[in-house]
């Protein structure tokens, strides 16, 4: 069993090893040109505006970081129509850490010299572990940037993004450390509250603490889903002028006249654009080029740098038809069920097909919906507003519903007619399957993280902590098929049998050298002559 220092020391040796072989694959790739790649260990760190104008080149024009979203062949697809700087999905700091393979699938393969300038988007509530990550990941990107507007709630779960926003003393933590371990500058995103005043406050402990470029998203942390509403620019205007680091804008850039506004109302460096990127990649170019024309154009540069998720691709292909696919409904199964990137792309041929048959006859399209253009166009999705509820009770009961419409719960006879889809389909497969709540098995915790237990564990946890223990105190527990204490009799065993083993063939010798006079072999020639003259 290894001590606490012992496993610490191993930790930091891996940590470190893993960043020296990350430079030195670097340097094999680029042995001639330093590139953008080396640029960090080339030059001074630098801060604020100077960071801004030299290393980001001025970028105006922002693609956001979405997770399994901004990719690699998406982030270059957006640089070929106008984006002048784009950021890496959000990576969870500790799996980072923890993870070679997270680091191999995410970022290390990613590597590409047309991909620049780039910021590498970290979600951590550990200033130790959020640093790690960050040091694993500045030789592959341009600065660090410290997510704390992500309103979902998984983040609330995993307590990081918007819902770190409360507690200034340890992002204040985060960022200084940040700040002075790093060779790249760090940055934030976040979220603005209700109060002006606490917005600027906010904006301006996080530049104090180390912040050399921040990011505002112009809604509070419950402006989400079906409350989503219209970005306060007034807030973004605030902190821009509060503070002296670059502001980039977040929110309600749909069209690039959205983006122009933006410029001129709040005085920012740049704007930032998540849904309207995914919808119109040429967002930043001015233009709203036909659906397929980009679908063919991403497909090309997925299959140009592999490996990209198919489930990447297919959520891409879904945004850009998002308006067609409400139409040909038939063509939105079919994208869901192939498994191919070739079968993608026959999709993608068919709805090109479909869309010039109907160019062909000269179809209005818009007249089949709100659209300002036809289907076929890449445009923007506005999500519906909500009602504003109404003072009577009964009628306020009333939006509620119509607002906030789910899926009723089934009935306790698990009727067909309630059940989702995935279930009616599960049902079609096994007709004598019970979807009733109330008979479902009701599974016993474990002991310390509240997961189902295993049934017939010797510990009563489950896999994870049951597999801690049984390492822990060199145990076996059959039932989740985890065998230390029988691999450790196995190693003693054989320890003991192989020294057995050392101890006769050390003694061998001797006994040989000590076995008194070797007795003379037999003659058979006088032997035979004995036998000649006895008597018959």
């Amino acid at each position: 069993m290894k001590s606490k220092e012992k496993e610490e020391e191993d930790v930091s040796y891996r940590r470190y090893f893993a960043v020296t072989h990350a430079r030195k694959v670097l340097r094999q790739r680029f042995p001639t040109k330093p590139g953008a790649l080396q640029r960090n260990q080339l030059m001074a760190k630098l801060q604020g505006f100077e960071f801004w104008k030299k290393t980001l080149k001025e970028a105006c024009f922002v693609v956001a970081p979405m997770v399994d979203q901004s990719e690699l062949a998406w982030r270059l697809l957006s640089r070929r129509h106008g984006a002048q700087l784009c950021y890496t999905p959000m990576f969870h700091a500790q799996v980072f850490v923890r993870d070679a393979n997270y680091r191999r699938d995410n970022l290390y393969n990613e590597v590409c010299e047309e991909d620049r300038p780039l910021i590498t988007q970290f979600c951590a509530n550990d200033p130790e572990v959020f640093v790690q990550a960050a040091l694993l990941a500045q030789d592959y990107c341009d600065a660090i940037d410290l997510n704390l507007g992500c309103p979902q709630m998984i983040a609330k779960r995993g307590h990081y993004g918007a819902f770190l926003q409360d507690e200034w003393e340890l992002l204040e933590k985060m960022v200084r450390l940040a700040n002075e371990k790093l060779s790249v500058p760090i940055t934030c995103k976040i979220r603005v509250f209700k109060e002006l005043e606490k917005t600027v406050r906010y904006a301006r402990m996080l530049e104090k603490a180390g912040c050399q470029l921040l990011t505002v998203h112009g809604r509070t942390k419950e402006q989400k889903g079906a409350m989503t509403g219209i970005a306060s620019w007034e807030h973004i205007k605030a902190v821009r002028q509060a503070v002296n680091i670059p502001v980039f804008a977040n929110g309600n850039i749909q069209h690039l006249s959205d983006l122009k506004s933006c410029l001129q109302e709040t005085g920012v460096q740049g704007v930032m654009s998540a849904e309207g990127n995914l919808h119109n990649p040429a967002l930043f170019e001015g233009r709203s080029p036909p659906v397929w024309e980009m679908a063919e154009e991403y497909l090309e540069v997925v299959r140009k740098y592999p490996p990209c998720s198919l489930s990447y691709v297919r959520a891409h292909l879904f945004k850009l038809w998002h308006h067609t696919l409400q139409i040909h409904q038939d063509l939105r199964e079919d994208l869901a069920k192939v498994k191919t990137l070739d079968g993608l792309a026959d999709v993608s041929k068919q709805l090109k097909q479909r869309c010039q048959e109907e160019i062909a006859r000269g179809t209005d399209a818009k007249k089949s919906g709100d659209l300002p253009f036809p289907h076929w166009i890449c445009q923007p999705y506005i999500r519906p507003a909500p009602k504003e509820p109404v003072a009577n009770g009964n009628q306020t009961s009333e939006v509620k519903k119509t607002v906030c419409q789910k899926r009723a719960l089934e009935d306790s006879d698990g009727a067909g007619e309630t059940l989702s889809k995935n279930k009616q389909k599960k049902r079609s497969r096994n007709p004598k399957k019970n979807f009733s709540p109330e008979q479902k098995p009701k599974y016993i915790k474990c002991e310390q993280c509240g997961n189902p237990k295993g049934n017939k564990c010797v510990f009563s946890l489950c896999r994870g902590c049951c597999k801690k223990k049984a390492f822990k105190e060199v145990a076996d527990c059959p039932s989740h098929g985890l065998r230390f204490k029988t691999k450790a009799d196995k190693r003693k065993a054989e320890e003991e049998e192989r020294k057995e083993n050392e101890k006769l063939d050390g003694s061998a010798p001797e006994m040989k050298k000590g076995g008194g006079s070797p007795q003379p072999l037999a003659d058979p020639h006088a032997e035979l002559q004995q036998q000649t003259q006895l008597p018959v």
